[in-house]
């Protein structure tokens, strides 16, 4: 039942944000007319989904080192790989829209860009740390470098209040942003990608059981 509500969510929640994104939000921001404004709605939404996915990470390294139910790691992995995807869409688009906004595909001394670009590079690790050790006796590495790890998200998010931004706002609590973004909207295609990941999620996951499965009926037969 829960795969199916996740399902039908993805898809009607994802019509009705592409339906609002092109027929409701303005094109106007930060006093730019351009089509390409409106990629906005699915940049924020990548990127705090993002978030939401190595916080996933976070926690299933840390039930892993807890409990060593192999579950746990899975969860990890299935969570950083989407989240390390999200987190590279949510650059490329960002580039896009700053290009149209700012004039400029990327800017060295925008702290959000640089302290996001970290984060990248960090699951980057994470994900070639996990490749070399699964299925060994090493696989406590990957977790422990989930945890660690995930220290350098809350920075990212929290960089245009401890530094004074180049380009990003801080949008949260802050009355005088001038992004001009529809609330409706943003909220909207935040549920839909969010329901994208949980879908996401649920394939990855069950990919990685079809893998032990595998592995453990090759194990039996070479026996």
């Amino acid at each position: 039942m829960w795969s199916g509500v996740v399902r039908w969510g993805t898809l009607l929640t994802g019509m009705v944000s592409i339906i609002l994104v092109f027929g409701h939000a303005s094109s106007t921001m930060y006093g730019i007319d351009h089509g390409a404004n409106l990629i906005a709605y699915w940049h924020i939404a990548l990127a705090w989904t993002s978030s939401l996915a190595l916080a996933t990470t976070f926690l299933g390294s840390l039930l892993y080192l807890r409990y060593n139910g192999r579950f746990w790691n899975r969860l990890a992995h299935s969570a950083g790989e989407i989240g390390f995807l999200f987190a590279t869409l949510t650059l490329i688009t960002g580039s896009i829209w700053g290009k149209v906004v700012w004039n400029s595909w990327w800017e060295w001394s925008d702290v959000r860009l640089v302290t996001f670009l970290i984060v990248w590079l960090v699951y980057a690790g994470y994900l070639v740390v996990y490749s070399s050790t699964e299925n060994s006796d090493d696989e406590k590495y990957a977790s422990v470098y989930g945890v660690i790890g995930f220290v350098t998200v809350p920075i990212s998010y929290t960089a245009t209040r401890l530094w004074t931004p180049t380009f990003h706002e801080a949008t949260l609590g802050n009355e005088n942003v001038s992004a001009n973004i529809d609330p409706l909207t943003l909220v909207v295609s935040i549920i839909a990608v969010t329901f994208l990941y949980a879908y996401l999620m649920g394939v990855r996951i069950k990919l990685h059981e079809l893998e032990d499965k595998v592995l453990w009926e090759t194990i039996q037969n070479q026996r």
